[in-house]
Order: C-alpha cells, then sequence, then structure tokens
C-alpha cells in the first residue's frame, strides 16, 4: 500500500516539476520477472524509473542511503534493499533473486556507482551475471536531463527530461571454463544498446558505437521468431 501510494505521488510531482518525454513503455515486458539496466547520473534517477514504469520495480540500493534511520525506513517501506558495492555482498544476491523468483522487475546500475560526469562508466559484471543466472529479459532505461533540474528550478520552469525502455534482450547461455571470461564481454554489449538510447553527449565510453557487438545477445525479436 505504501508502495502505490508513494508512487502516485511521485508520479504527480515528477510531472510537476519534469517535462516528461517517455519513449518504448511498451518494451517492459508485462508479466514475468526482468532486471531494468538504467544509467545513473542523478539522485533521482532509481525513483524515477520506478515510478514511471508500468511495473513494480524494486530497487538495489547503496547500503551508505540507509545510516539515516528515518531515512531508512522511508526507503525499506518503498521497497528498496541494501547492497555494499565493491564486494561480494551474498545478502544482496540472494535478495535479488528472491525479487526475480517472484516475478518482479529489479532495477540495476551497472556502473556501479552515479556519474559525477553524467556520461556512460565502465559497467561492472554484476548484472551480466545476475541475467545470466536467471536467464531473464534486460530492459535498457536511459534517462536524459534531470541533471538539470537545479538550474530550470531557479528559473520557475520544468525540466526536460527524455526516458528510454529500450528493447529486451538476453544472454545466450554460456557453460564451461569460458562462461566467467565472458561476462565482461556481455557487460560490453549490453552498456553499448544502453549508450544507443542516449544522446551522443550521455554516451562516456561507449560513444564510439561502432564498436558494439551482439554475439552474446539475443533480442527479443529474434526469441520470439525462434518461437514462432
Amino acid at each position: 500500500m505504501f508502495r502505490r501510494i508513494a508512487d502516485f505521488v511521485l508520479r504527480i510531482l515528477f510531472h510537476v516539476v519534469f517535462k516528461i518525454e517517455i519513449n518504448g513503455i511498451d518494451h517492459v515486458p508485462k508479466q514475468g520477472p526482468f532486471i531494468a539496466m538504467m544509467n545513473h547520473i542523478y539522485f533521482l534517477d532509481p525513483v524515477l524509473v520506478s515510478a514511471l514504469s508500468p511495473r513494480l520495480i524494486i530497487i538495489m540500493s547503496k547500503i551508505e542511503n540507509y545510516r539515516n534511520p528515518l531515512f531508512a525506513l522511508i526507503m525499506r517501506l518503498y521497497g528498496t534493499f541494501p547492497v555494499r558495492r565493491g564486494e561480494l555482498d551474498m545478502s544482496a544476491i540472494r535478495t535479488s533473486l528472491q525479487v526475480l523468483e517472484q516475478g518482479h522487475g529489479l532495477l540495476m546500475a551497472p556502473e556501479g556507482t552515479r556519474s559525477r560526469t553524467h556520461t556512460l562508466q565502465e559497467g561492472r559484471d554484476g548484472m551480466a551475471w545476475l541475467a545470466l543466472r536467471t536467464n531473464v529479459p534486460i530492459v535498457p532505461v536511459a534517462l536524459s536531463g534531470q541533471e538539470q533540474m537545479g538550474y530550470y528550478l531557479r528559473r520557475l520552469r520544468r525540466t526536460p527530461l527524455r526516458v528510454v525502455f529500450g528493447e529486451p534482450f538476453r544472454f545466450r547461455p554460456v557453460e564451461g571454463a569460458q562462461r566467467r571470461t565472458l561476462l565482461h564481454h556481455m557487460t560490453n554489449e549490453a552498456m553499448y544498446r544502453l549508450a544507443a538510447l542516449l544522446p551522443p553527449a550521455y554516451r562516456g565510453v561507449y560513444s564510439d558505437l561502432e564498436k558494439a557487438t551482439q554475439r552474446l545477445i539475443v533480442s527479443n525479436h529474434a526469441e520470439q521468431g525462434q518461437l514462432s
């Protein structure tokens, strides 16, 4: 109940503060588990994605956000859970698996931290590992413009915000010793998919889209074609 009310209030507030353009909303799976993979450039990014999504998305958030008891309570009521960055956090892994097993969306930022330059940083392999382990679809979510909110608020104007939900994809199953060595290649392919949805100025280390490959990715359309 708290989450539904909070999302309703947040959507109203976001439409007051932002001039929102949303594309690709139909790419969000109508049922079943999925990973929402976002770029992270502003502190509001996680709640922007979760509140504007048509599906329930559970947020994985850095443990530092839980230091304040009141803020931690609000975050837990909203349905978030903590993760310790820079280490193998088994508790966060177990919770992530439970979220997906329950059929929900799980929000992850493969970069591991917010980008201070507002451009894509090198992705880490945790999301690829989890997606490969669970074989759930990944929905890239590209956000741009929100980092200018302060500038527009000072001028009493709404901030242009663009949110793009990309086509879902999965990683090709990989077995044996090469599975671990291929994780980083999977991460790169996923990050290029995300970069392609962003304006060029936001693409950072993934700016050269000509380097993108899809050797380890199965797109949603290809999957449907194989089933038909």
